[in-house]
């Protein structure tokens, strides 16, 4: 694919693999860097991002931190190219405890054919990660440097592979001679909640955290006999013969049996200065909960006046740096300093006057964004643009051109329900996704006190760019009648099925969430009843749409402004389902064309039609949970509601038929009133 990444592994340095061409060009070396695999953009953020494991054909790496990243921008003449979403870098900023922190894509280039050489010079750095690995032949488990990496073929990415050269294979085979036999990463690690991860001491385990009685390097081996669940491998000492299977360090009784954390960071090559006071757990290399991506997004809006007035005074300050206090008083100089590098030619003299006390203004401490980000609420990044969404339309389309957002007004057809009151074309949207930090163990809205929990990206405590993506595409909004809303609102939240849903809520809180999250009130979670229909509403149109609208359901998304009144902030709604993409020309419009009148009611009729009914009802139907049960759906099941992961911003949690459209045995469908 013409937008994927490249990772390079030189077998001759751990970390930086692309970082050492300028020692390589002064000895005159040459190493083999056949490309050994690469990834979406979508993907290095969500799946494979900083920190994360990256399963390749024959081994695992793991992509390395931001400050490795920079070398590799730093071998281009050129500045990093950029993206413009002031509104998302505000939250970034905060979010990431420093004042200045770019949003930069990938370090990827286009080809113009398949073996051309542009962008060979970068590539998003990795290393081999774990570094223990089992010899698939005698079962040999070893470090790194213990086996061959080869690497020959330019275009053949599987057969990158490390190698074990004189493998005798397992006793009791019938031949002995030595021969190459490739080796597979040792597949268990230690991780905690804090973010840190770390090699499994196989060495010190077999030996109960003693040195091994008869070598100083003892050989070992992991035996893996049979098949099963869970860590079914037996650690062996070929020097002394002792040994100790790995279903001990399981569950909450093998958790006394492993050390304490050591705060690694692999992914930086560091340990956290502040230490570790949690303990470790065993995690399988290929866990679910290994690696969670912290990200924020926004749909890009037309920026307010307010807003270019801030990202202007920020432009000129990351610009100037120490020159910005020196000539202040010096419009002119700074007229001449900031040419081609920060367009303010339109502007009069008062106006950079007052941009440049703007810019000059003291930035927040650390402290006083750990006190903002502990009050913000993630609805401040959807506000806005729920507020645009609602603005009229004059004309047949209104086209922003600097932010590309294009949105088309559509005529009501005469037999859509009318508690939909407003639907809007989105033809032209674009989208920009940012990566502020990740988890582990918990995902992000699983964890309390973010500011520790969130593992950081770089060394330096004050980052200056983190990785993000922008996608272009398409979509179609629908605003729901905010009287009709909230009298059904008040309505379910006195019925018996809402306060199962409720009581459901507090028990997966207190039974999934780990310590990170022991003195949050789990109802502060708890999404509120409006929340629960438009989501349900979402699910249930991206199945109807991707049967006609040319995109698989997989390829549509929903983003979802649903939220009551509060002092600072109107009720919301409503829903925008879109499709994007990460190149350049966006999509191809199937999407709108499901917009006009005719065609939209017949969608929404076709989809409330088939939520009435599932292949698992009458289960699915009258799905309540109740005590030990702690479950966060209701009447939604896989075969009518729920949706594939990259389509549901709440991993399909909080939904429920029964609040779209009366099922038998309830009458709560905000649907159901004008039938």
């Amino acid at each position: 694919m013409s937008d994927q990444q490249r990772f390079v592994y030189d077998a001759a340095r751990a970390v930086d693999p692309l970082g050492d061409l300028e020692e390589e060009a002064e000895k005159q070396a040459k190493h083999n860097r056949a490309k050994v695999g690469s990834a979406r953009p979508s993907s290095l953020l969500y799946t494979y991002g900083p920190g994360s494991i990256m399963d390749l054909p024959q081994f695992t790496i793991m992509s390395t931190g931001l400050d490795d990243w920079d070398r590799i921008w730093r071998r281009r003449d050129a500045a990093p190219p950029s993206i413009h979403a002031p509104r998302l870098k505000n939250v970034v900023r905060m979010m990431m405890g420093s004042n200045d922190v770019e949003l930069r894509p990938h370090p990827w280039q286009p080809k113009k054919y398949v073996r051309s050489a542009e962008g060979n010079d970068l590539g998003v750095p990795a290393r081999v990660f774990p570094q223990w690995l089992r010899c698939t032949g005698c079962d040999l488990l070893g470090m790194l440097s213990q086996f061959d990496y080869k690497n020959t073929h330019p275009f053949r990415t599987d057969l990158a592979t490390f190698e074990h050269t004189k493998c005798t294979g397992r006793s009791g085979s019938r031949s002995r001679k030595a021969m190459r036999r490739p080796a597979v990463p040792a597949r268990y690690l230690l991780a905690c909640v804090d973010g840190h991860l770390d090699e499994f001491p196989y060495a010190l385990w077999v030996h109960h955290g003693q040195p091994c009685s008869n070598a100083e390097l003892p050989v070992l081996k992991m035996i893996d006999r049979t098949a099963g669940k869970g860590a079914s491998a037996v650690i062996r000492c070929e020097s002394c013969q002792t040994q100790r299977p790995m279903n001990e360090a399981q569950g909450e009784a093998g958790k006394v049996k492993l050390p304490d954390c050591r705060g690694r960071h692999p992914h930086l090559d560091a340990f956290d200065h502040r230490g570790c006071r949690h303990k470790t757990r065993l995690m399988l290399v290929g866990a679910s909960n290994l690696w969670f991506p912290a990200t924020q997004s926004i749909i890009v809006m037309p920026e307010s006046q307010q807003e270019k007035e801030s990202d202007l005074a920020d432009r000129i300050r990351t610009t100037l740096g120490d020159k910005l206090d020196k000539y202040r008083q010096h419009l002119d100089i700074l007229r001449d300093l900031l040419e081609d590098r920060v367009d303010v030619t339109g502007l009069t003299d008062h106006e950079l006057a007052a941009a440049v006390e703007a810019a000059c203004a003291p930035q927040a401490t650390p402290e006083e964004q750990e006190e903002k980000l502990r009050d913000w609420d993630p609805v401040d990044l959807l506000a806005p643009e729920w507020r645009h969404l609602l603005l009229p339309i004059l004309g047949a389309r209104n086209e922003d051109p600097k932010s590309g957002l294009t949105l088309a007004a559509r005529e009501r057809g005469d037999t859509l329900r009318p508690e939909i009151t407003r639907v809007l074309a989105v033809e032209k949207l674009r989208k920009v996704n940012a990566l502020v930090g990740f988890t582990r163990i918990d995902d992000m809205d699983r964890v309390g006190d973010l500011p520790r929990r969130l593992a950081p990206l770089t060394r330096t405590p004050r980052p200056t760019w983190t990785v993000a993506t922008e996608d272009r595409g398409e979509g179609i909004f629908l605003q729901l009648d905010e009287d009709s809303v909230a009298a059904w609102e008040k309505r379910i939240l006195e019925s018996e099925v809402w306060q199962a849903h409720v009581e459901a809520h507090r028990r997966n809180f207190q039974r999934r969430f780990s310590e990170t999250a022991e003195k949050i009130n789990p109802d502060s979670r708890l999404k509120p009843p409006r929340y629960w229909l438009v989501h349900t509403f979402a699910h249930i149109l991206i199945r109807e749409l991707a049967l006609s609208c040319g995109y698989s359901a997989a390829s549509l998304s929903e983003r979802l402004y649903a939220w009551p009144a509060t002092e600072n902030r109107d009720p919301a709604a409503g829903l925008l389902i879109c499709t994007t993409a990460s190149d350049s020309d966006g999509t191809l419009g199937g999407l709108v064309q499901l917009s006009e009148p005719a065609r939209f009611q017949r969608v929404v009729d076709d989809a409330l039609r088939k939520a009435q009914r599932c292949s698992s009802d009458p289960v699915c139907s009258m799905r309540t949970p109740h005590d030990p049960e702690d479950f966060l759906h209701g009447a939604a099941c896989h075969c009518c509601v729920m949706a594939s992961e990259t389509s549901c911003e709440r991993a399909n949690r909080f939904l429920d038929r029964r609040f779209l459209i009366n099922l038998p045995g309830s009458n709560l469908g905000y649907f159901s009133t004008h039938e």
